[in-house]
């Protein structure tokens, strides 16, 4: 997984938690269930014309509000392949980070338009406008943080050290 392609889905600055997914909603924690309702508030579509493997891609401060883990949780169970944003509430990115929903600061988020195809090199640090072809750089994220996302999350890689360490 360290590249990722997906059209874009564009919101901008301030999308807060209740925005991501609505606290109506917050009654289940079935990530299925969640994932029907992401964004919805901003638009009753979006949903049903999102597609698993799509990319959102934001302004500043994505993630505020709430320190509930159901934002990301839906974002991914949707099958939101990744979020890119000028900057993230902290307490979103690393509940991002813990839940396996690979996120990625870029200055120049406001560069990409919504239906742009991008492609997200995690290693190199870089994201392509495959339809604009240009190049955007990002600080890659740390060895640990992608070790995270590979094993899909936070729980999901300690039982992965868990079982090395057993069969040492």
């Amino acid at each position: 997984m360290n590249v990722i392609t997906g059209r874009v889905w564009k919101f901008g600055d301030n999308i807060d938690t209740d925005i991501i997914i609505a606290a109506r909603y917050l009654t289940t924690s079935d990530p299925h269930e969640l994932a029907k309702h992401i964004m919805e508030d901003l638009d009753p579509k979006f949903p049903k014309k999102f597609n698993p493997g799509d990319i959102i891609v934001a302004g500043e401060n994505f993630g505020c509000g709430s320190s509930r883990e159901h934002a990301p949780i839906a974002l991914k169970a949707a099958g939101v392949a990744a979020v890119v944003a000028k900057s993230f509430a902290r307490i979103f990115y690393r509940n991002a980070f813990n839940m396996g929903l690979p996120i990625f600061e870029l200055k120049d988020s406001d560069k990409i338009n919504e239906g742009d195809l991008i492609s997200i090199d995690m290693n190199k640090g870089i994201i392509q406008d495959i339809n604009k072809k240009v190049e955007y750089r990002f600080s890659p994220i740390p060895e640990f943080m992608q070790e995270l996302l590979s094993c899909g999350g936070l729980m999901n890689y300690a039982k992965t050290q868990l079982i090395k360490k057993a069969n040492r």
